[in-house]
């Protein structure tokens, strides 16, 4: 493509309940490329999609996935487990953020068991869990996110193939030097019809944004 990845910052949450089925089909039906979502593991050991430390009020370290079921609220909606996510990669990029350690050989299997047609990046705050997923599995590309300088140093130390950057950061250097690495270059959040093209025009490999809508008709063609 002569543009970047467009990527819905847990699905079109602009427009739906975040890290919901609804909220990714949306983003598609907007025209987006895929989606970026967050993983985290019940009590039980079911990988499910949740940005948070508890879902309405539950941990959901804590809690079995039938638990967080019950308490699910209109609002919210129920809570999407990994593999009903997985199976949108026929049809979808896939950017996955791991929230915990010591979910990787889950995480891995899951991936086997599904894989994404589309394409997919698995990538953490954790080069912990980065390192482990690696050692796991080196088929399935890895991502490192950074929100800050501290965190984007880290990026030459780890055997990854993309970087996540916030937005803040990105600079046309930045973007030069880690495509120069054969890193390739992805920028959250781009809520701005002026960011998305800058970050455009600079040669990133993806832009995740809230407003999907807005991201495919400011950067696609």
């Amino acid at each position: 493509m002569n543009r970047p990845l467009l990527l819905g910052h847990r699905g079109a949450r602009k427009y739906a309940p975040e890290n919901t089925i609804d909220a990714f089909e949306l983003a598609l039906e907007h025209g987006c490329d895929g989606f970026e979502f967050d993983v985290r593991v019940t009590a039980d050991h079911v990988p499910v999609v949740c940005h948070d430390p508890k879902f309405c009020g539950a941990s959901v370290a804590k809690s079995s996935y039938e638990t967080l079921l019950e308490v699910a609220t209109p609002k919210a909606k129920q809570i999407a487990r990994l593999e009903q996510v997985l199976e949108l990669g026929s049809r979808a990029f896939l950017n996955f953020e791991l929230k915990v350690g010591g979910a990787e050989e889950l995480v891995i299997q899951m991936l086997r068991n599904y894989p994404a047609k589309q394409g997919l990046i698995a990538s953490s705050f954790l080069p912990s869990a980065v390192l482990r997923l690696h050692e796991l599995s080196a088929e399935f590309p890895l991502g490192i996110i950074c929100e800050n300088r501290t965190q984007l140093a880290r990026w030459k130390e780890l055997p990854v193939q993309a970087v996540m950057v916030n937005r803040g950061l990105v600079t046309e250097a930045l973007v030069e030097e880690l495509k120069s690495s054969d890193r390739q270059v992805f920028v959250w959040t781009a809520n701005s019809p002026r960011e998305m093209k800058k970050f455009a025009e600079m040669g990133v490999d993806g832009i995740i944004s809230d407003d999907t809508k807005l991201l495919v008709e400011t950067v696609k063609t």
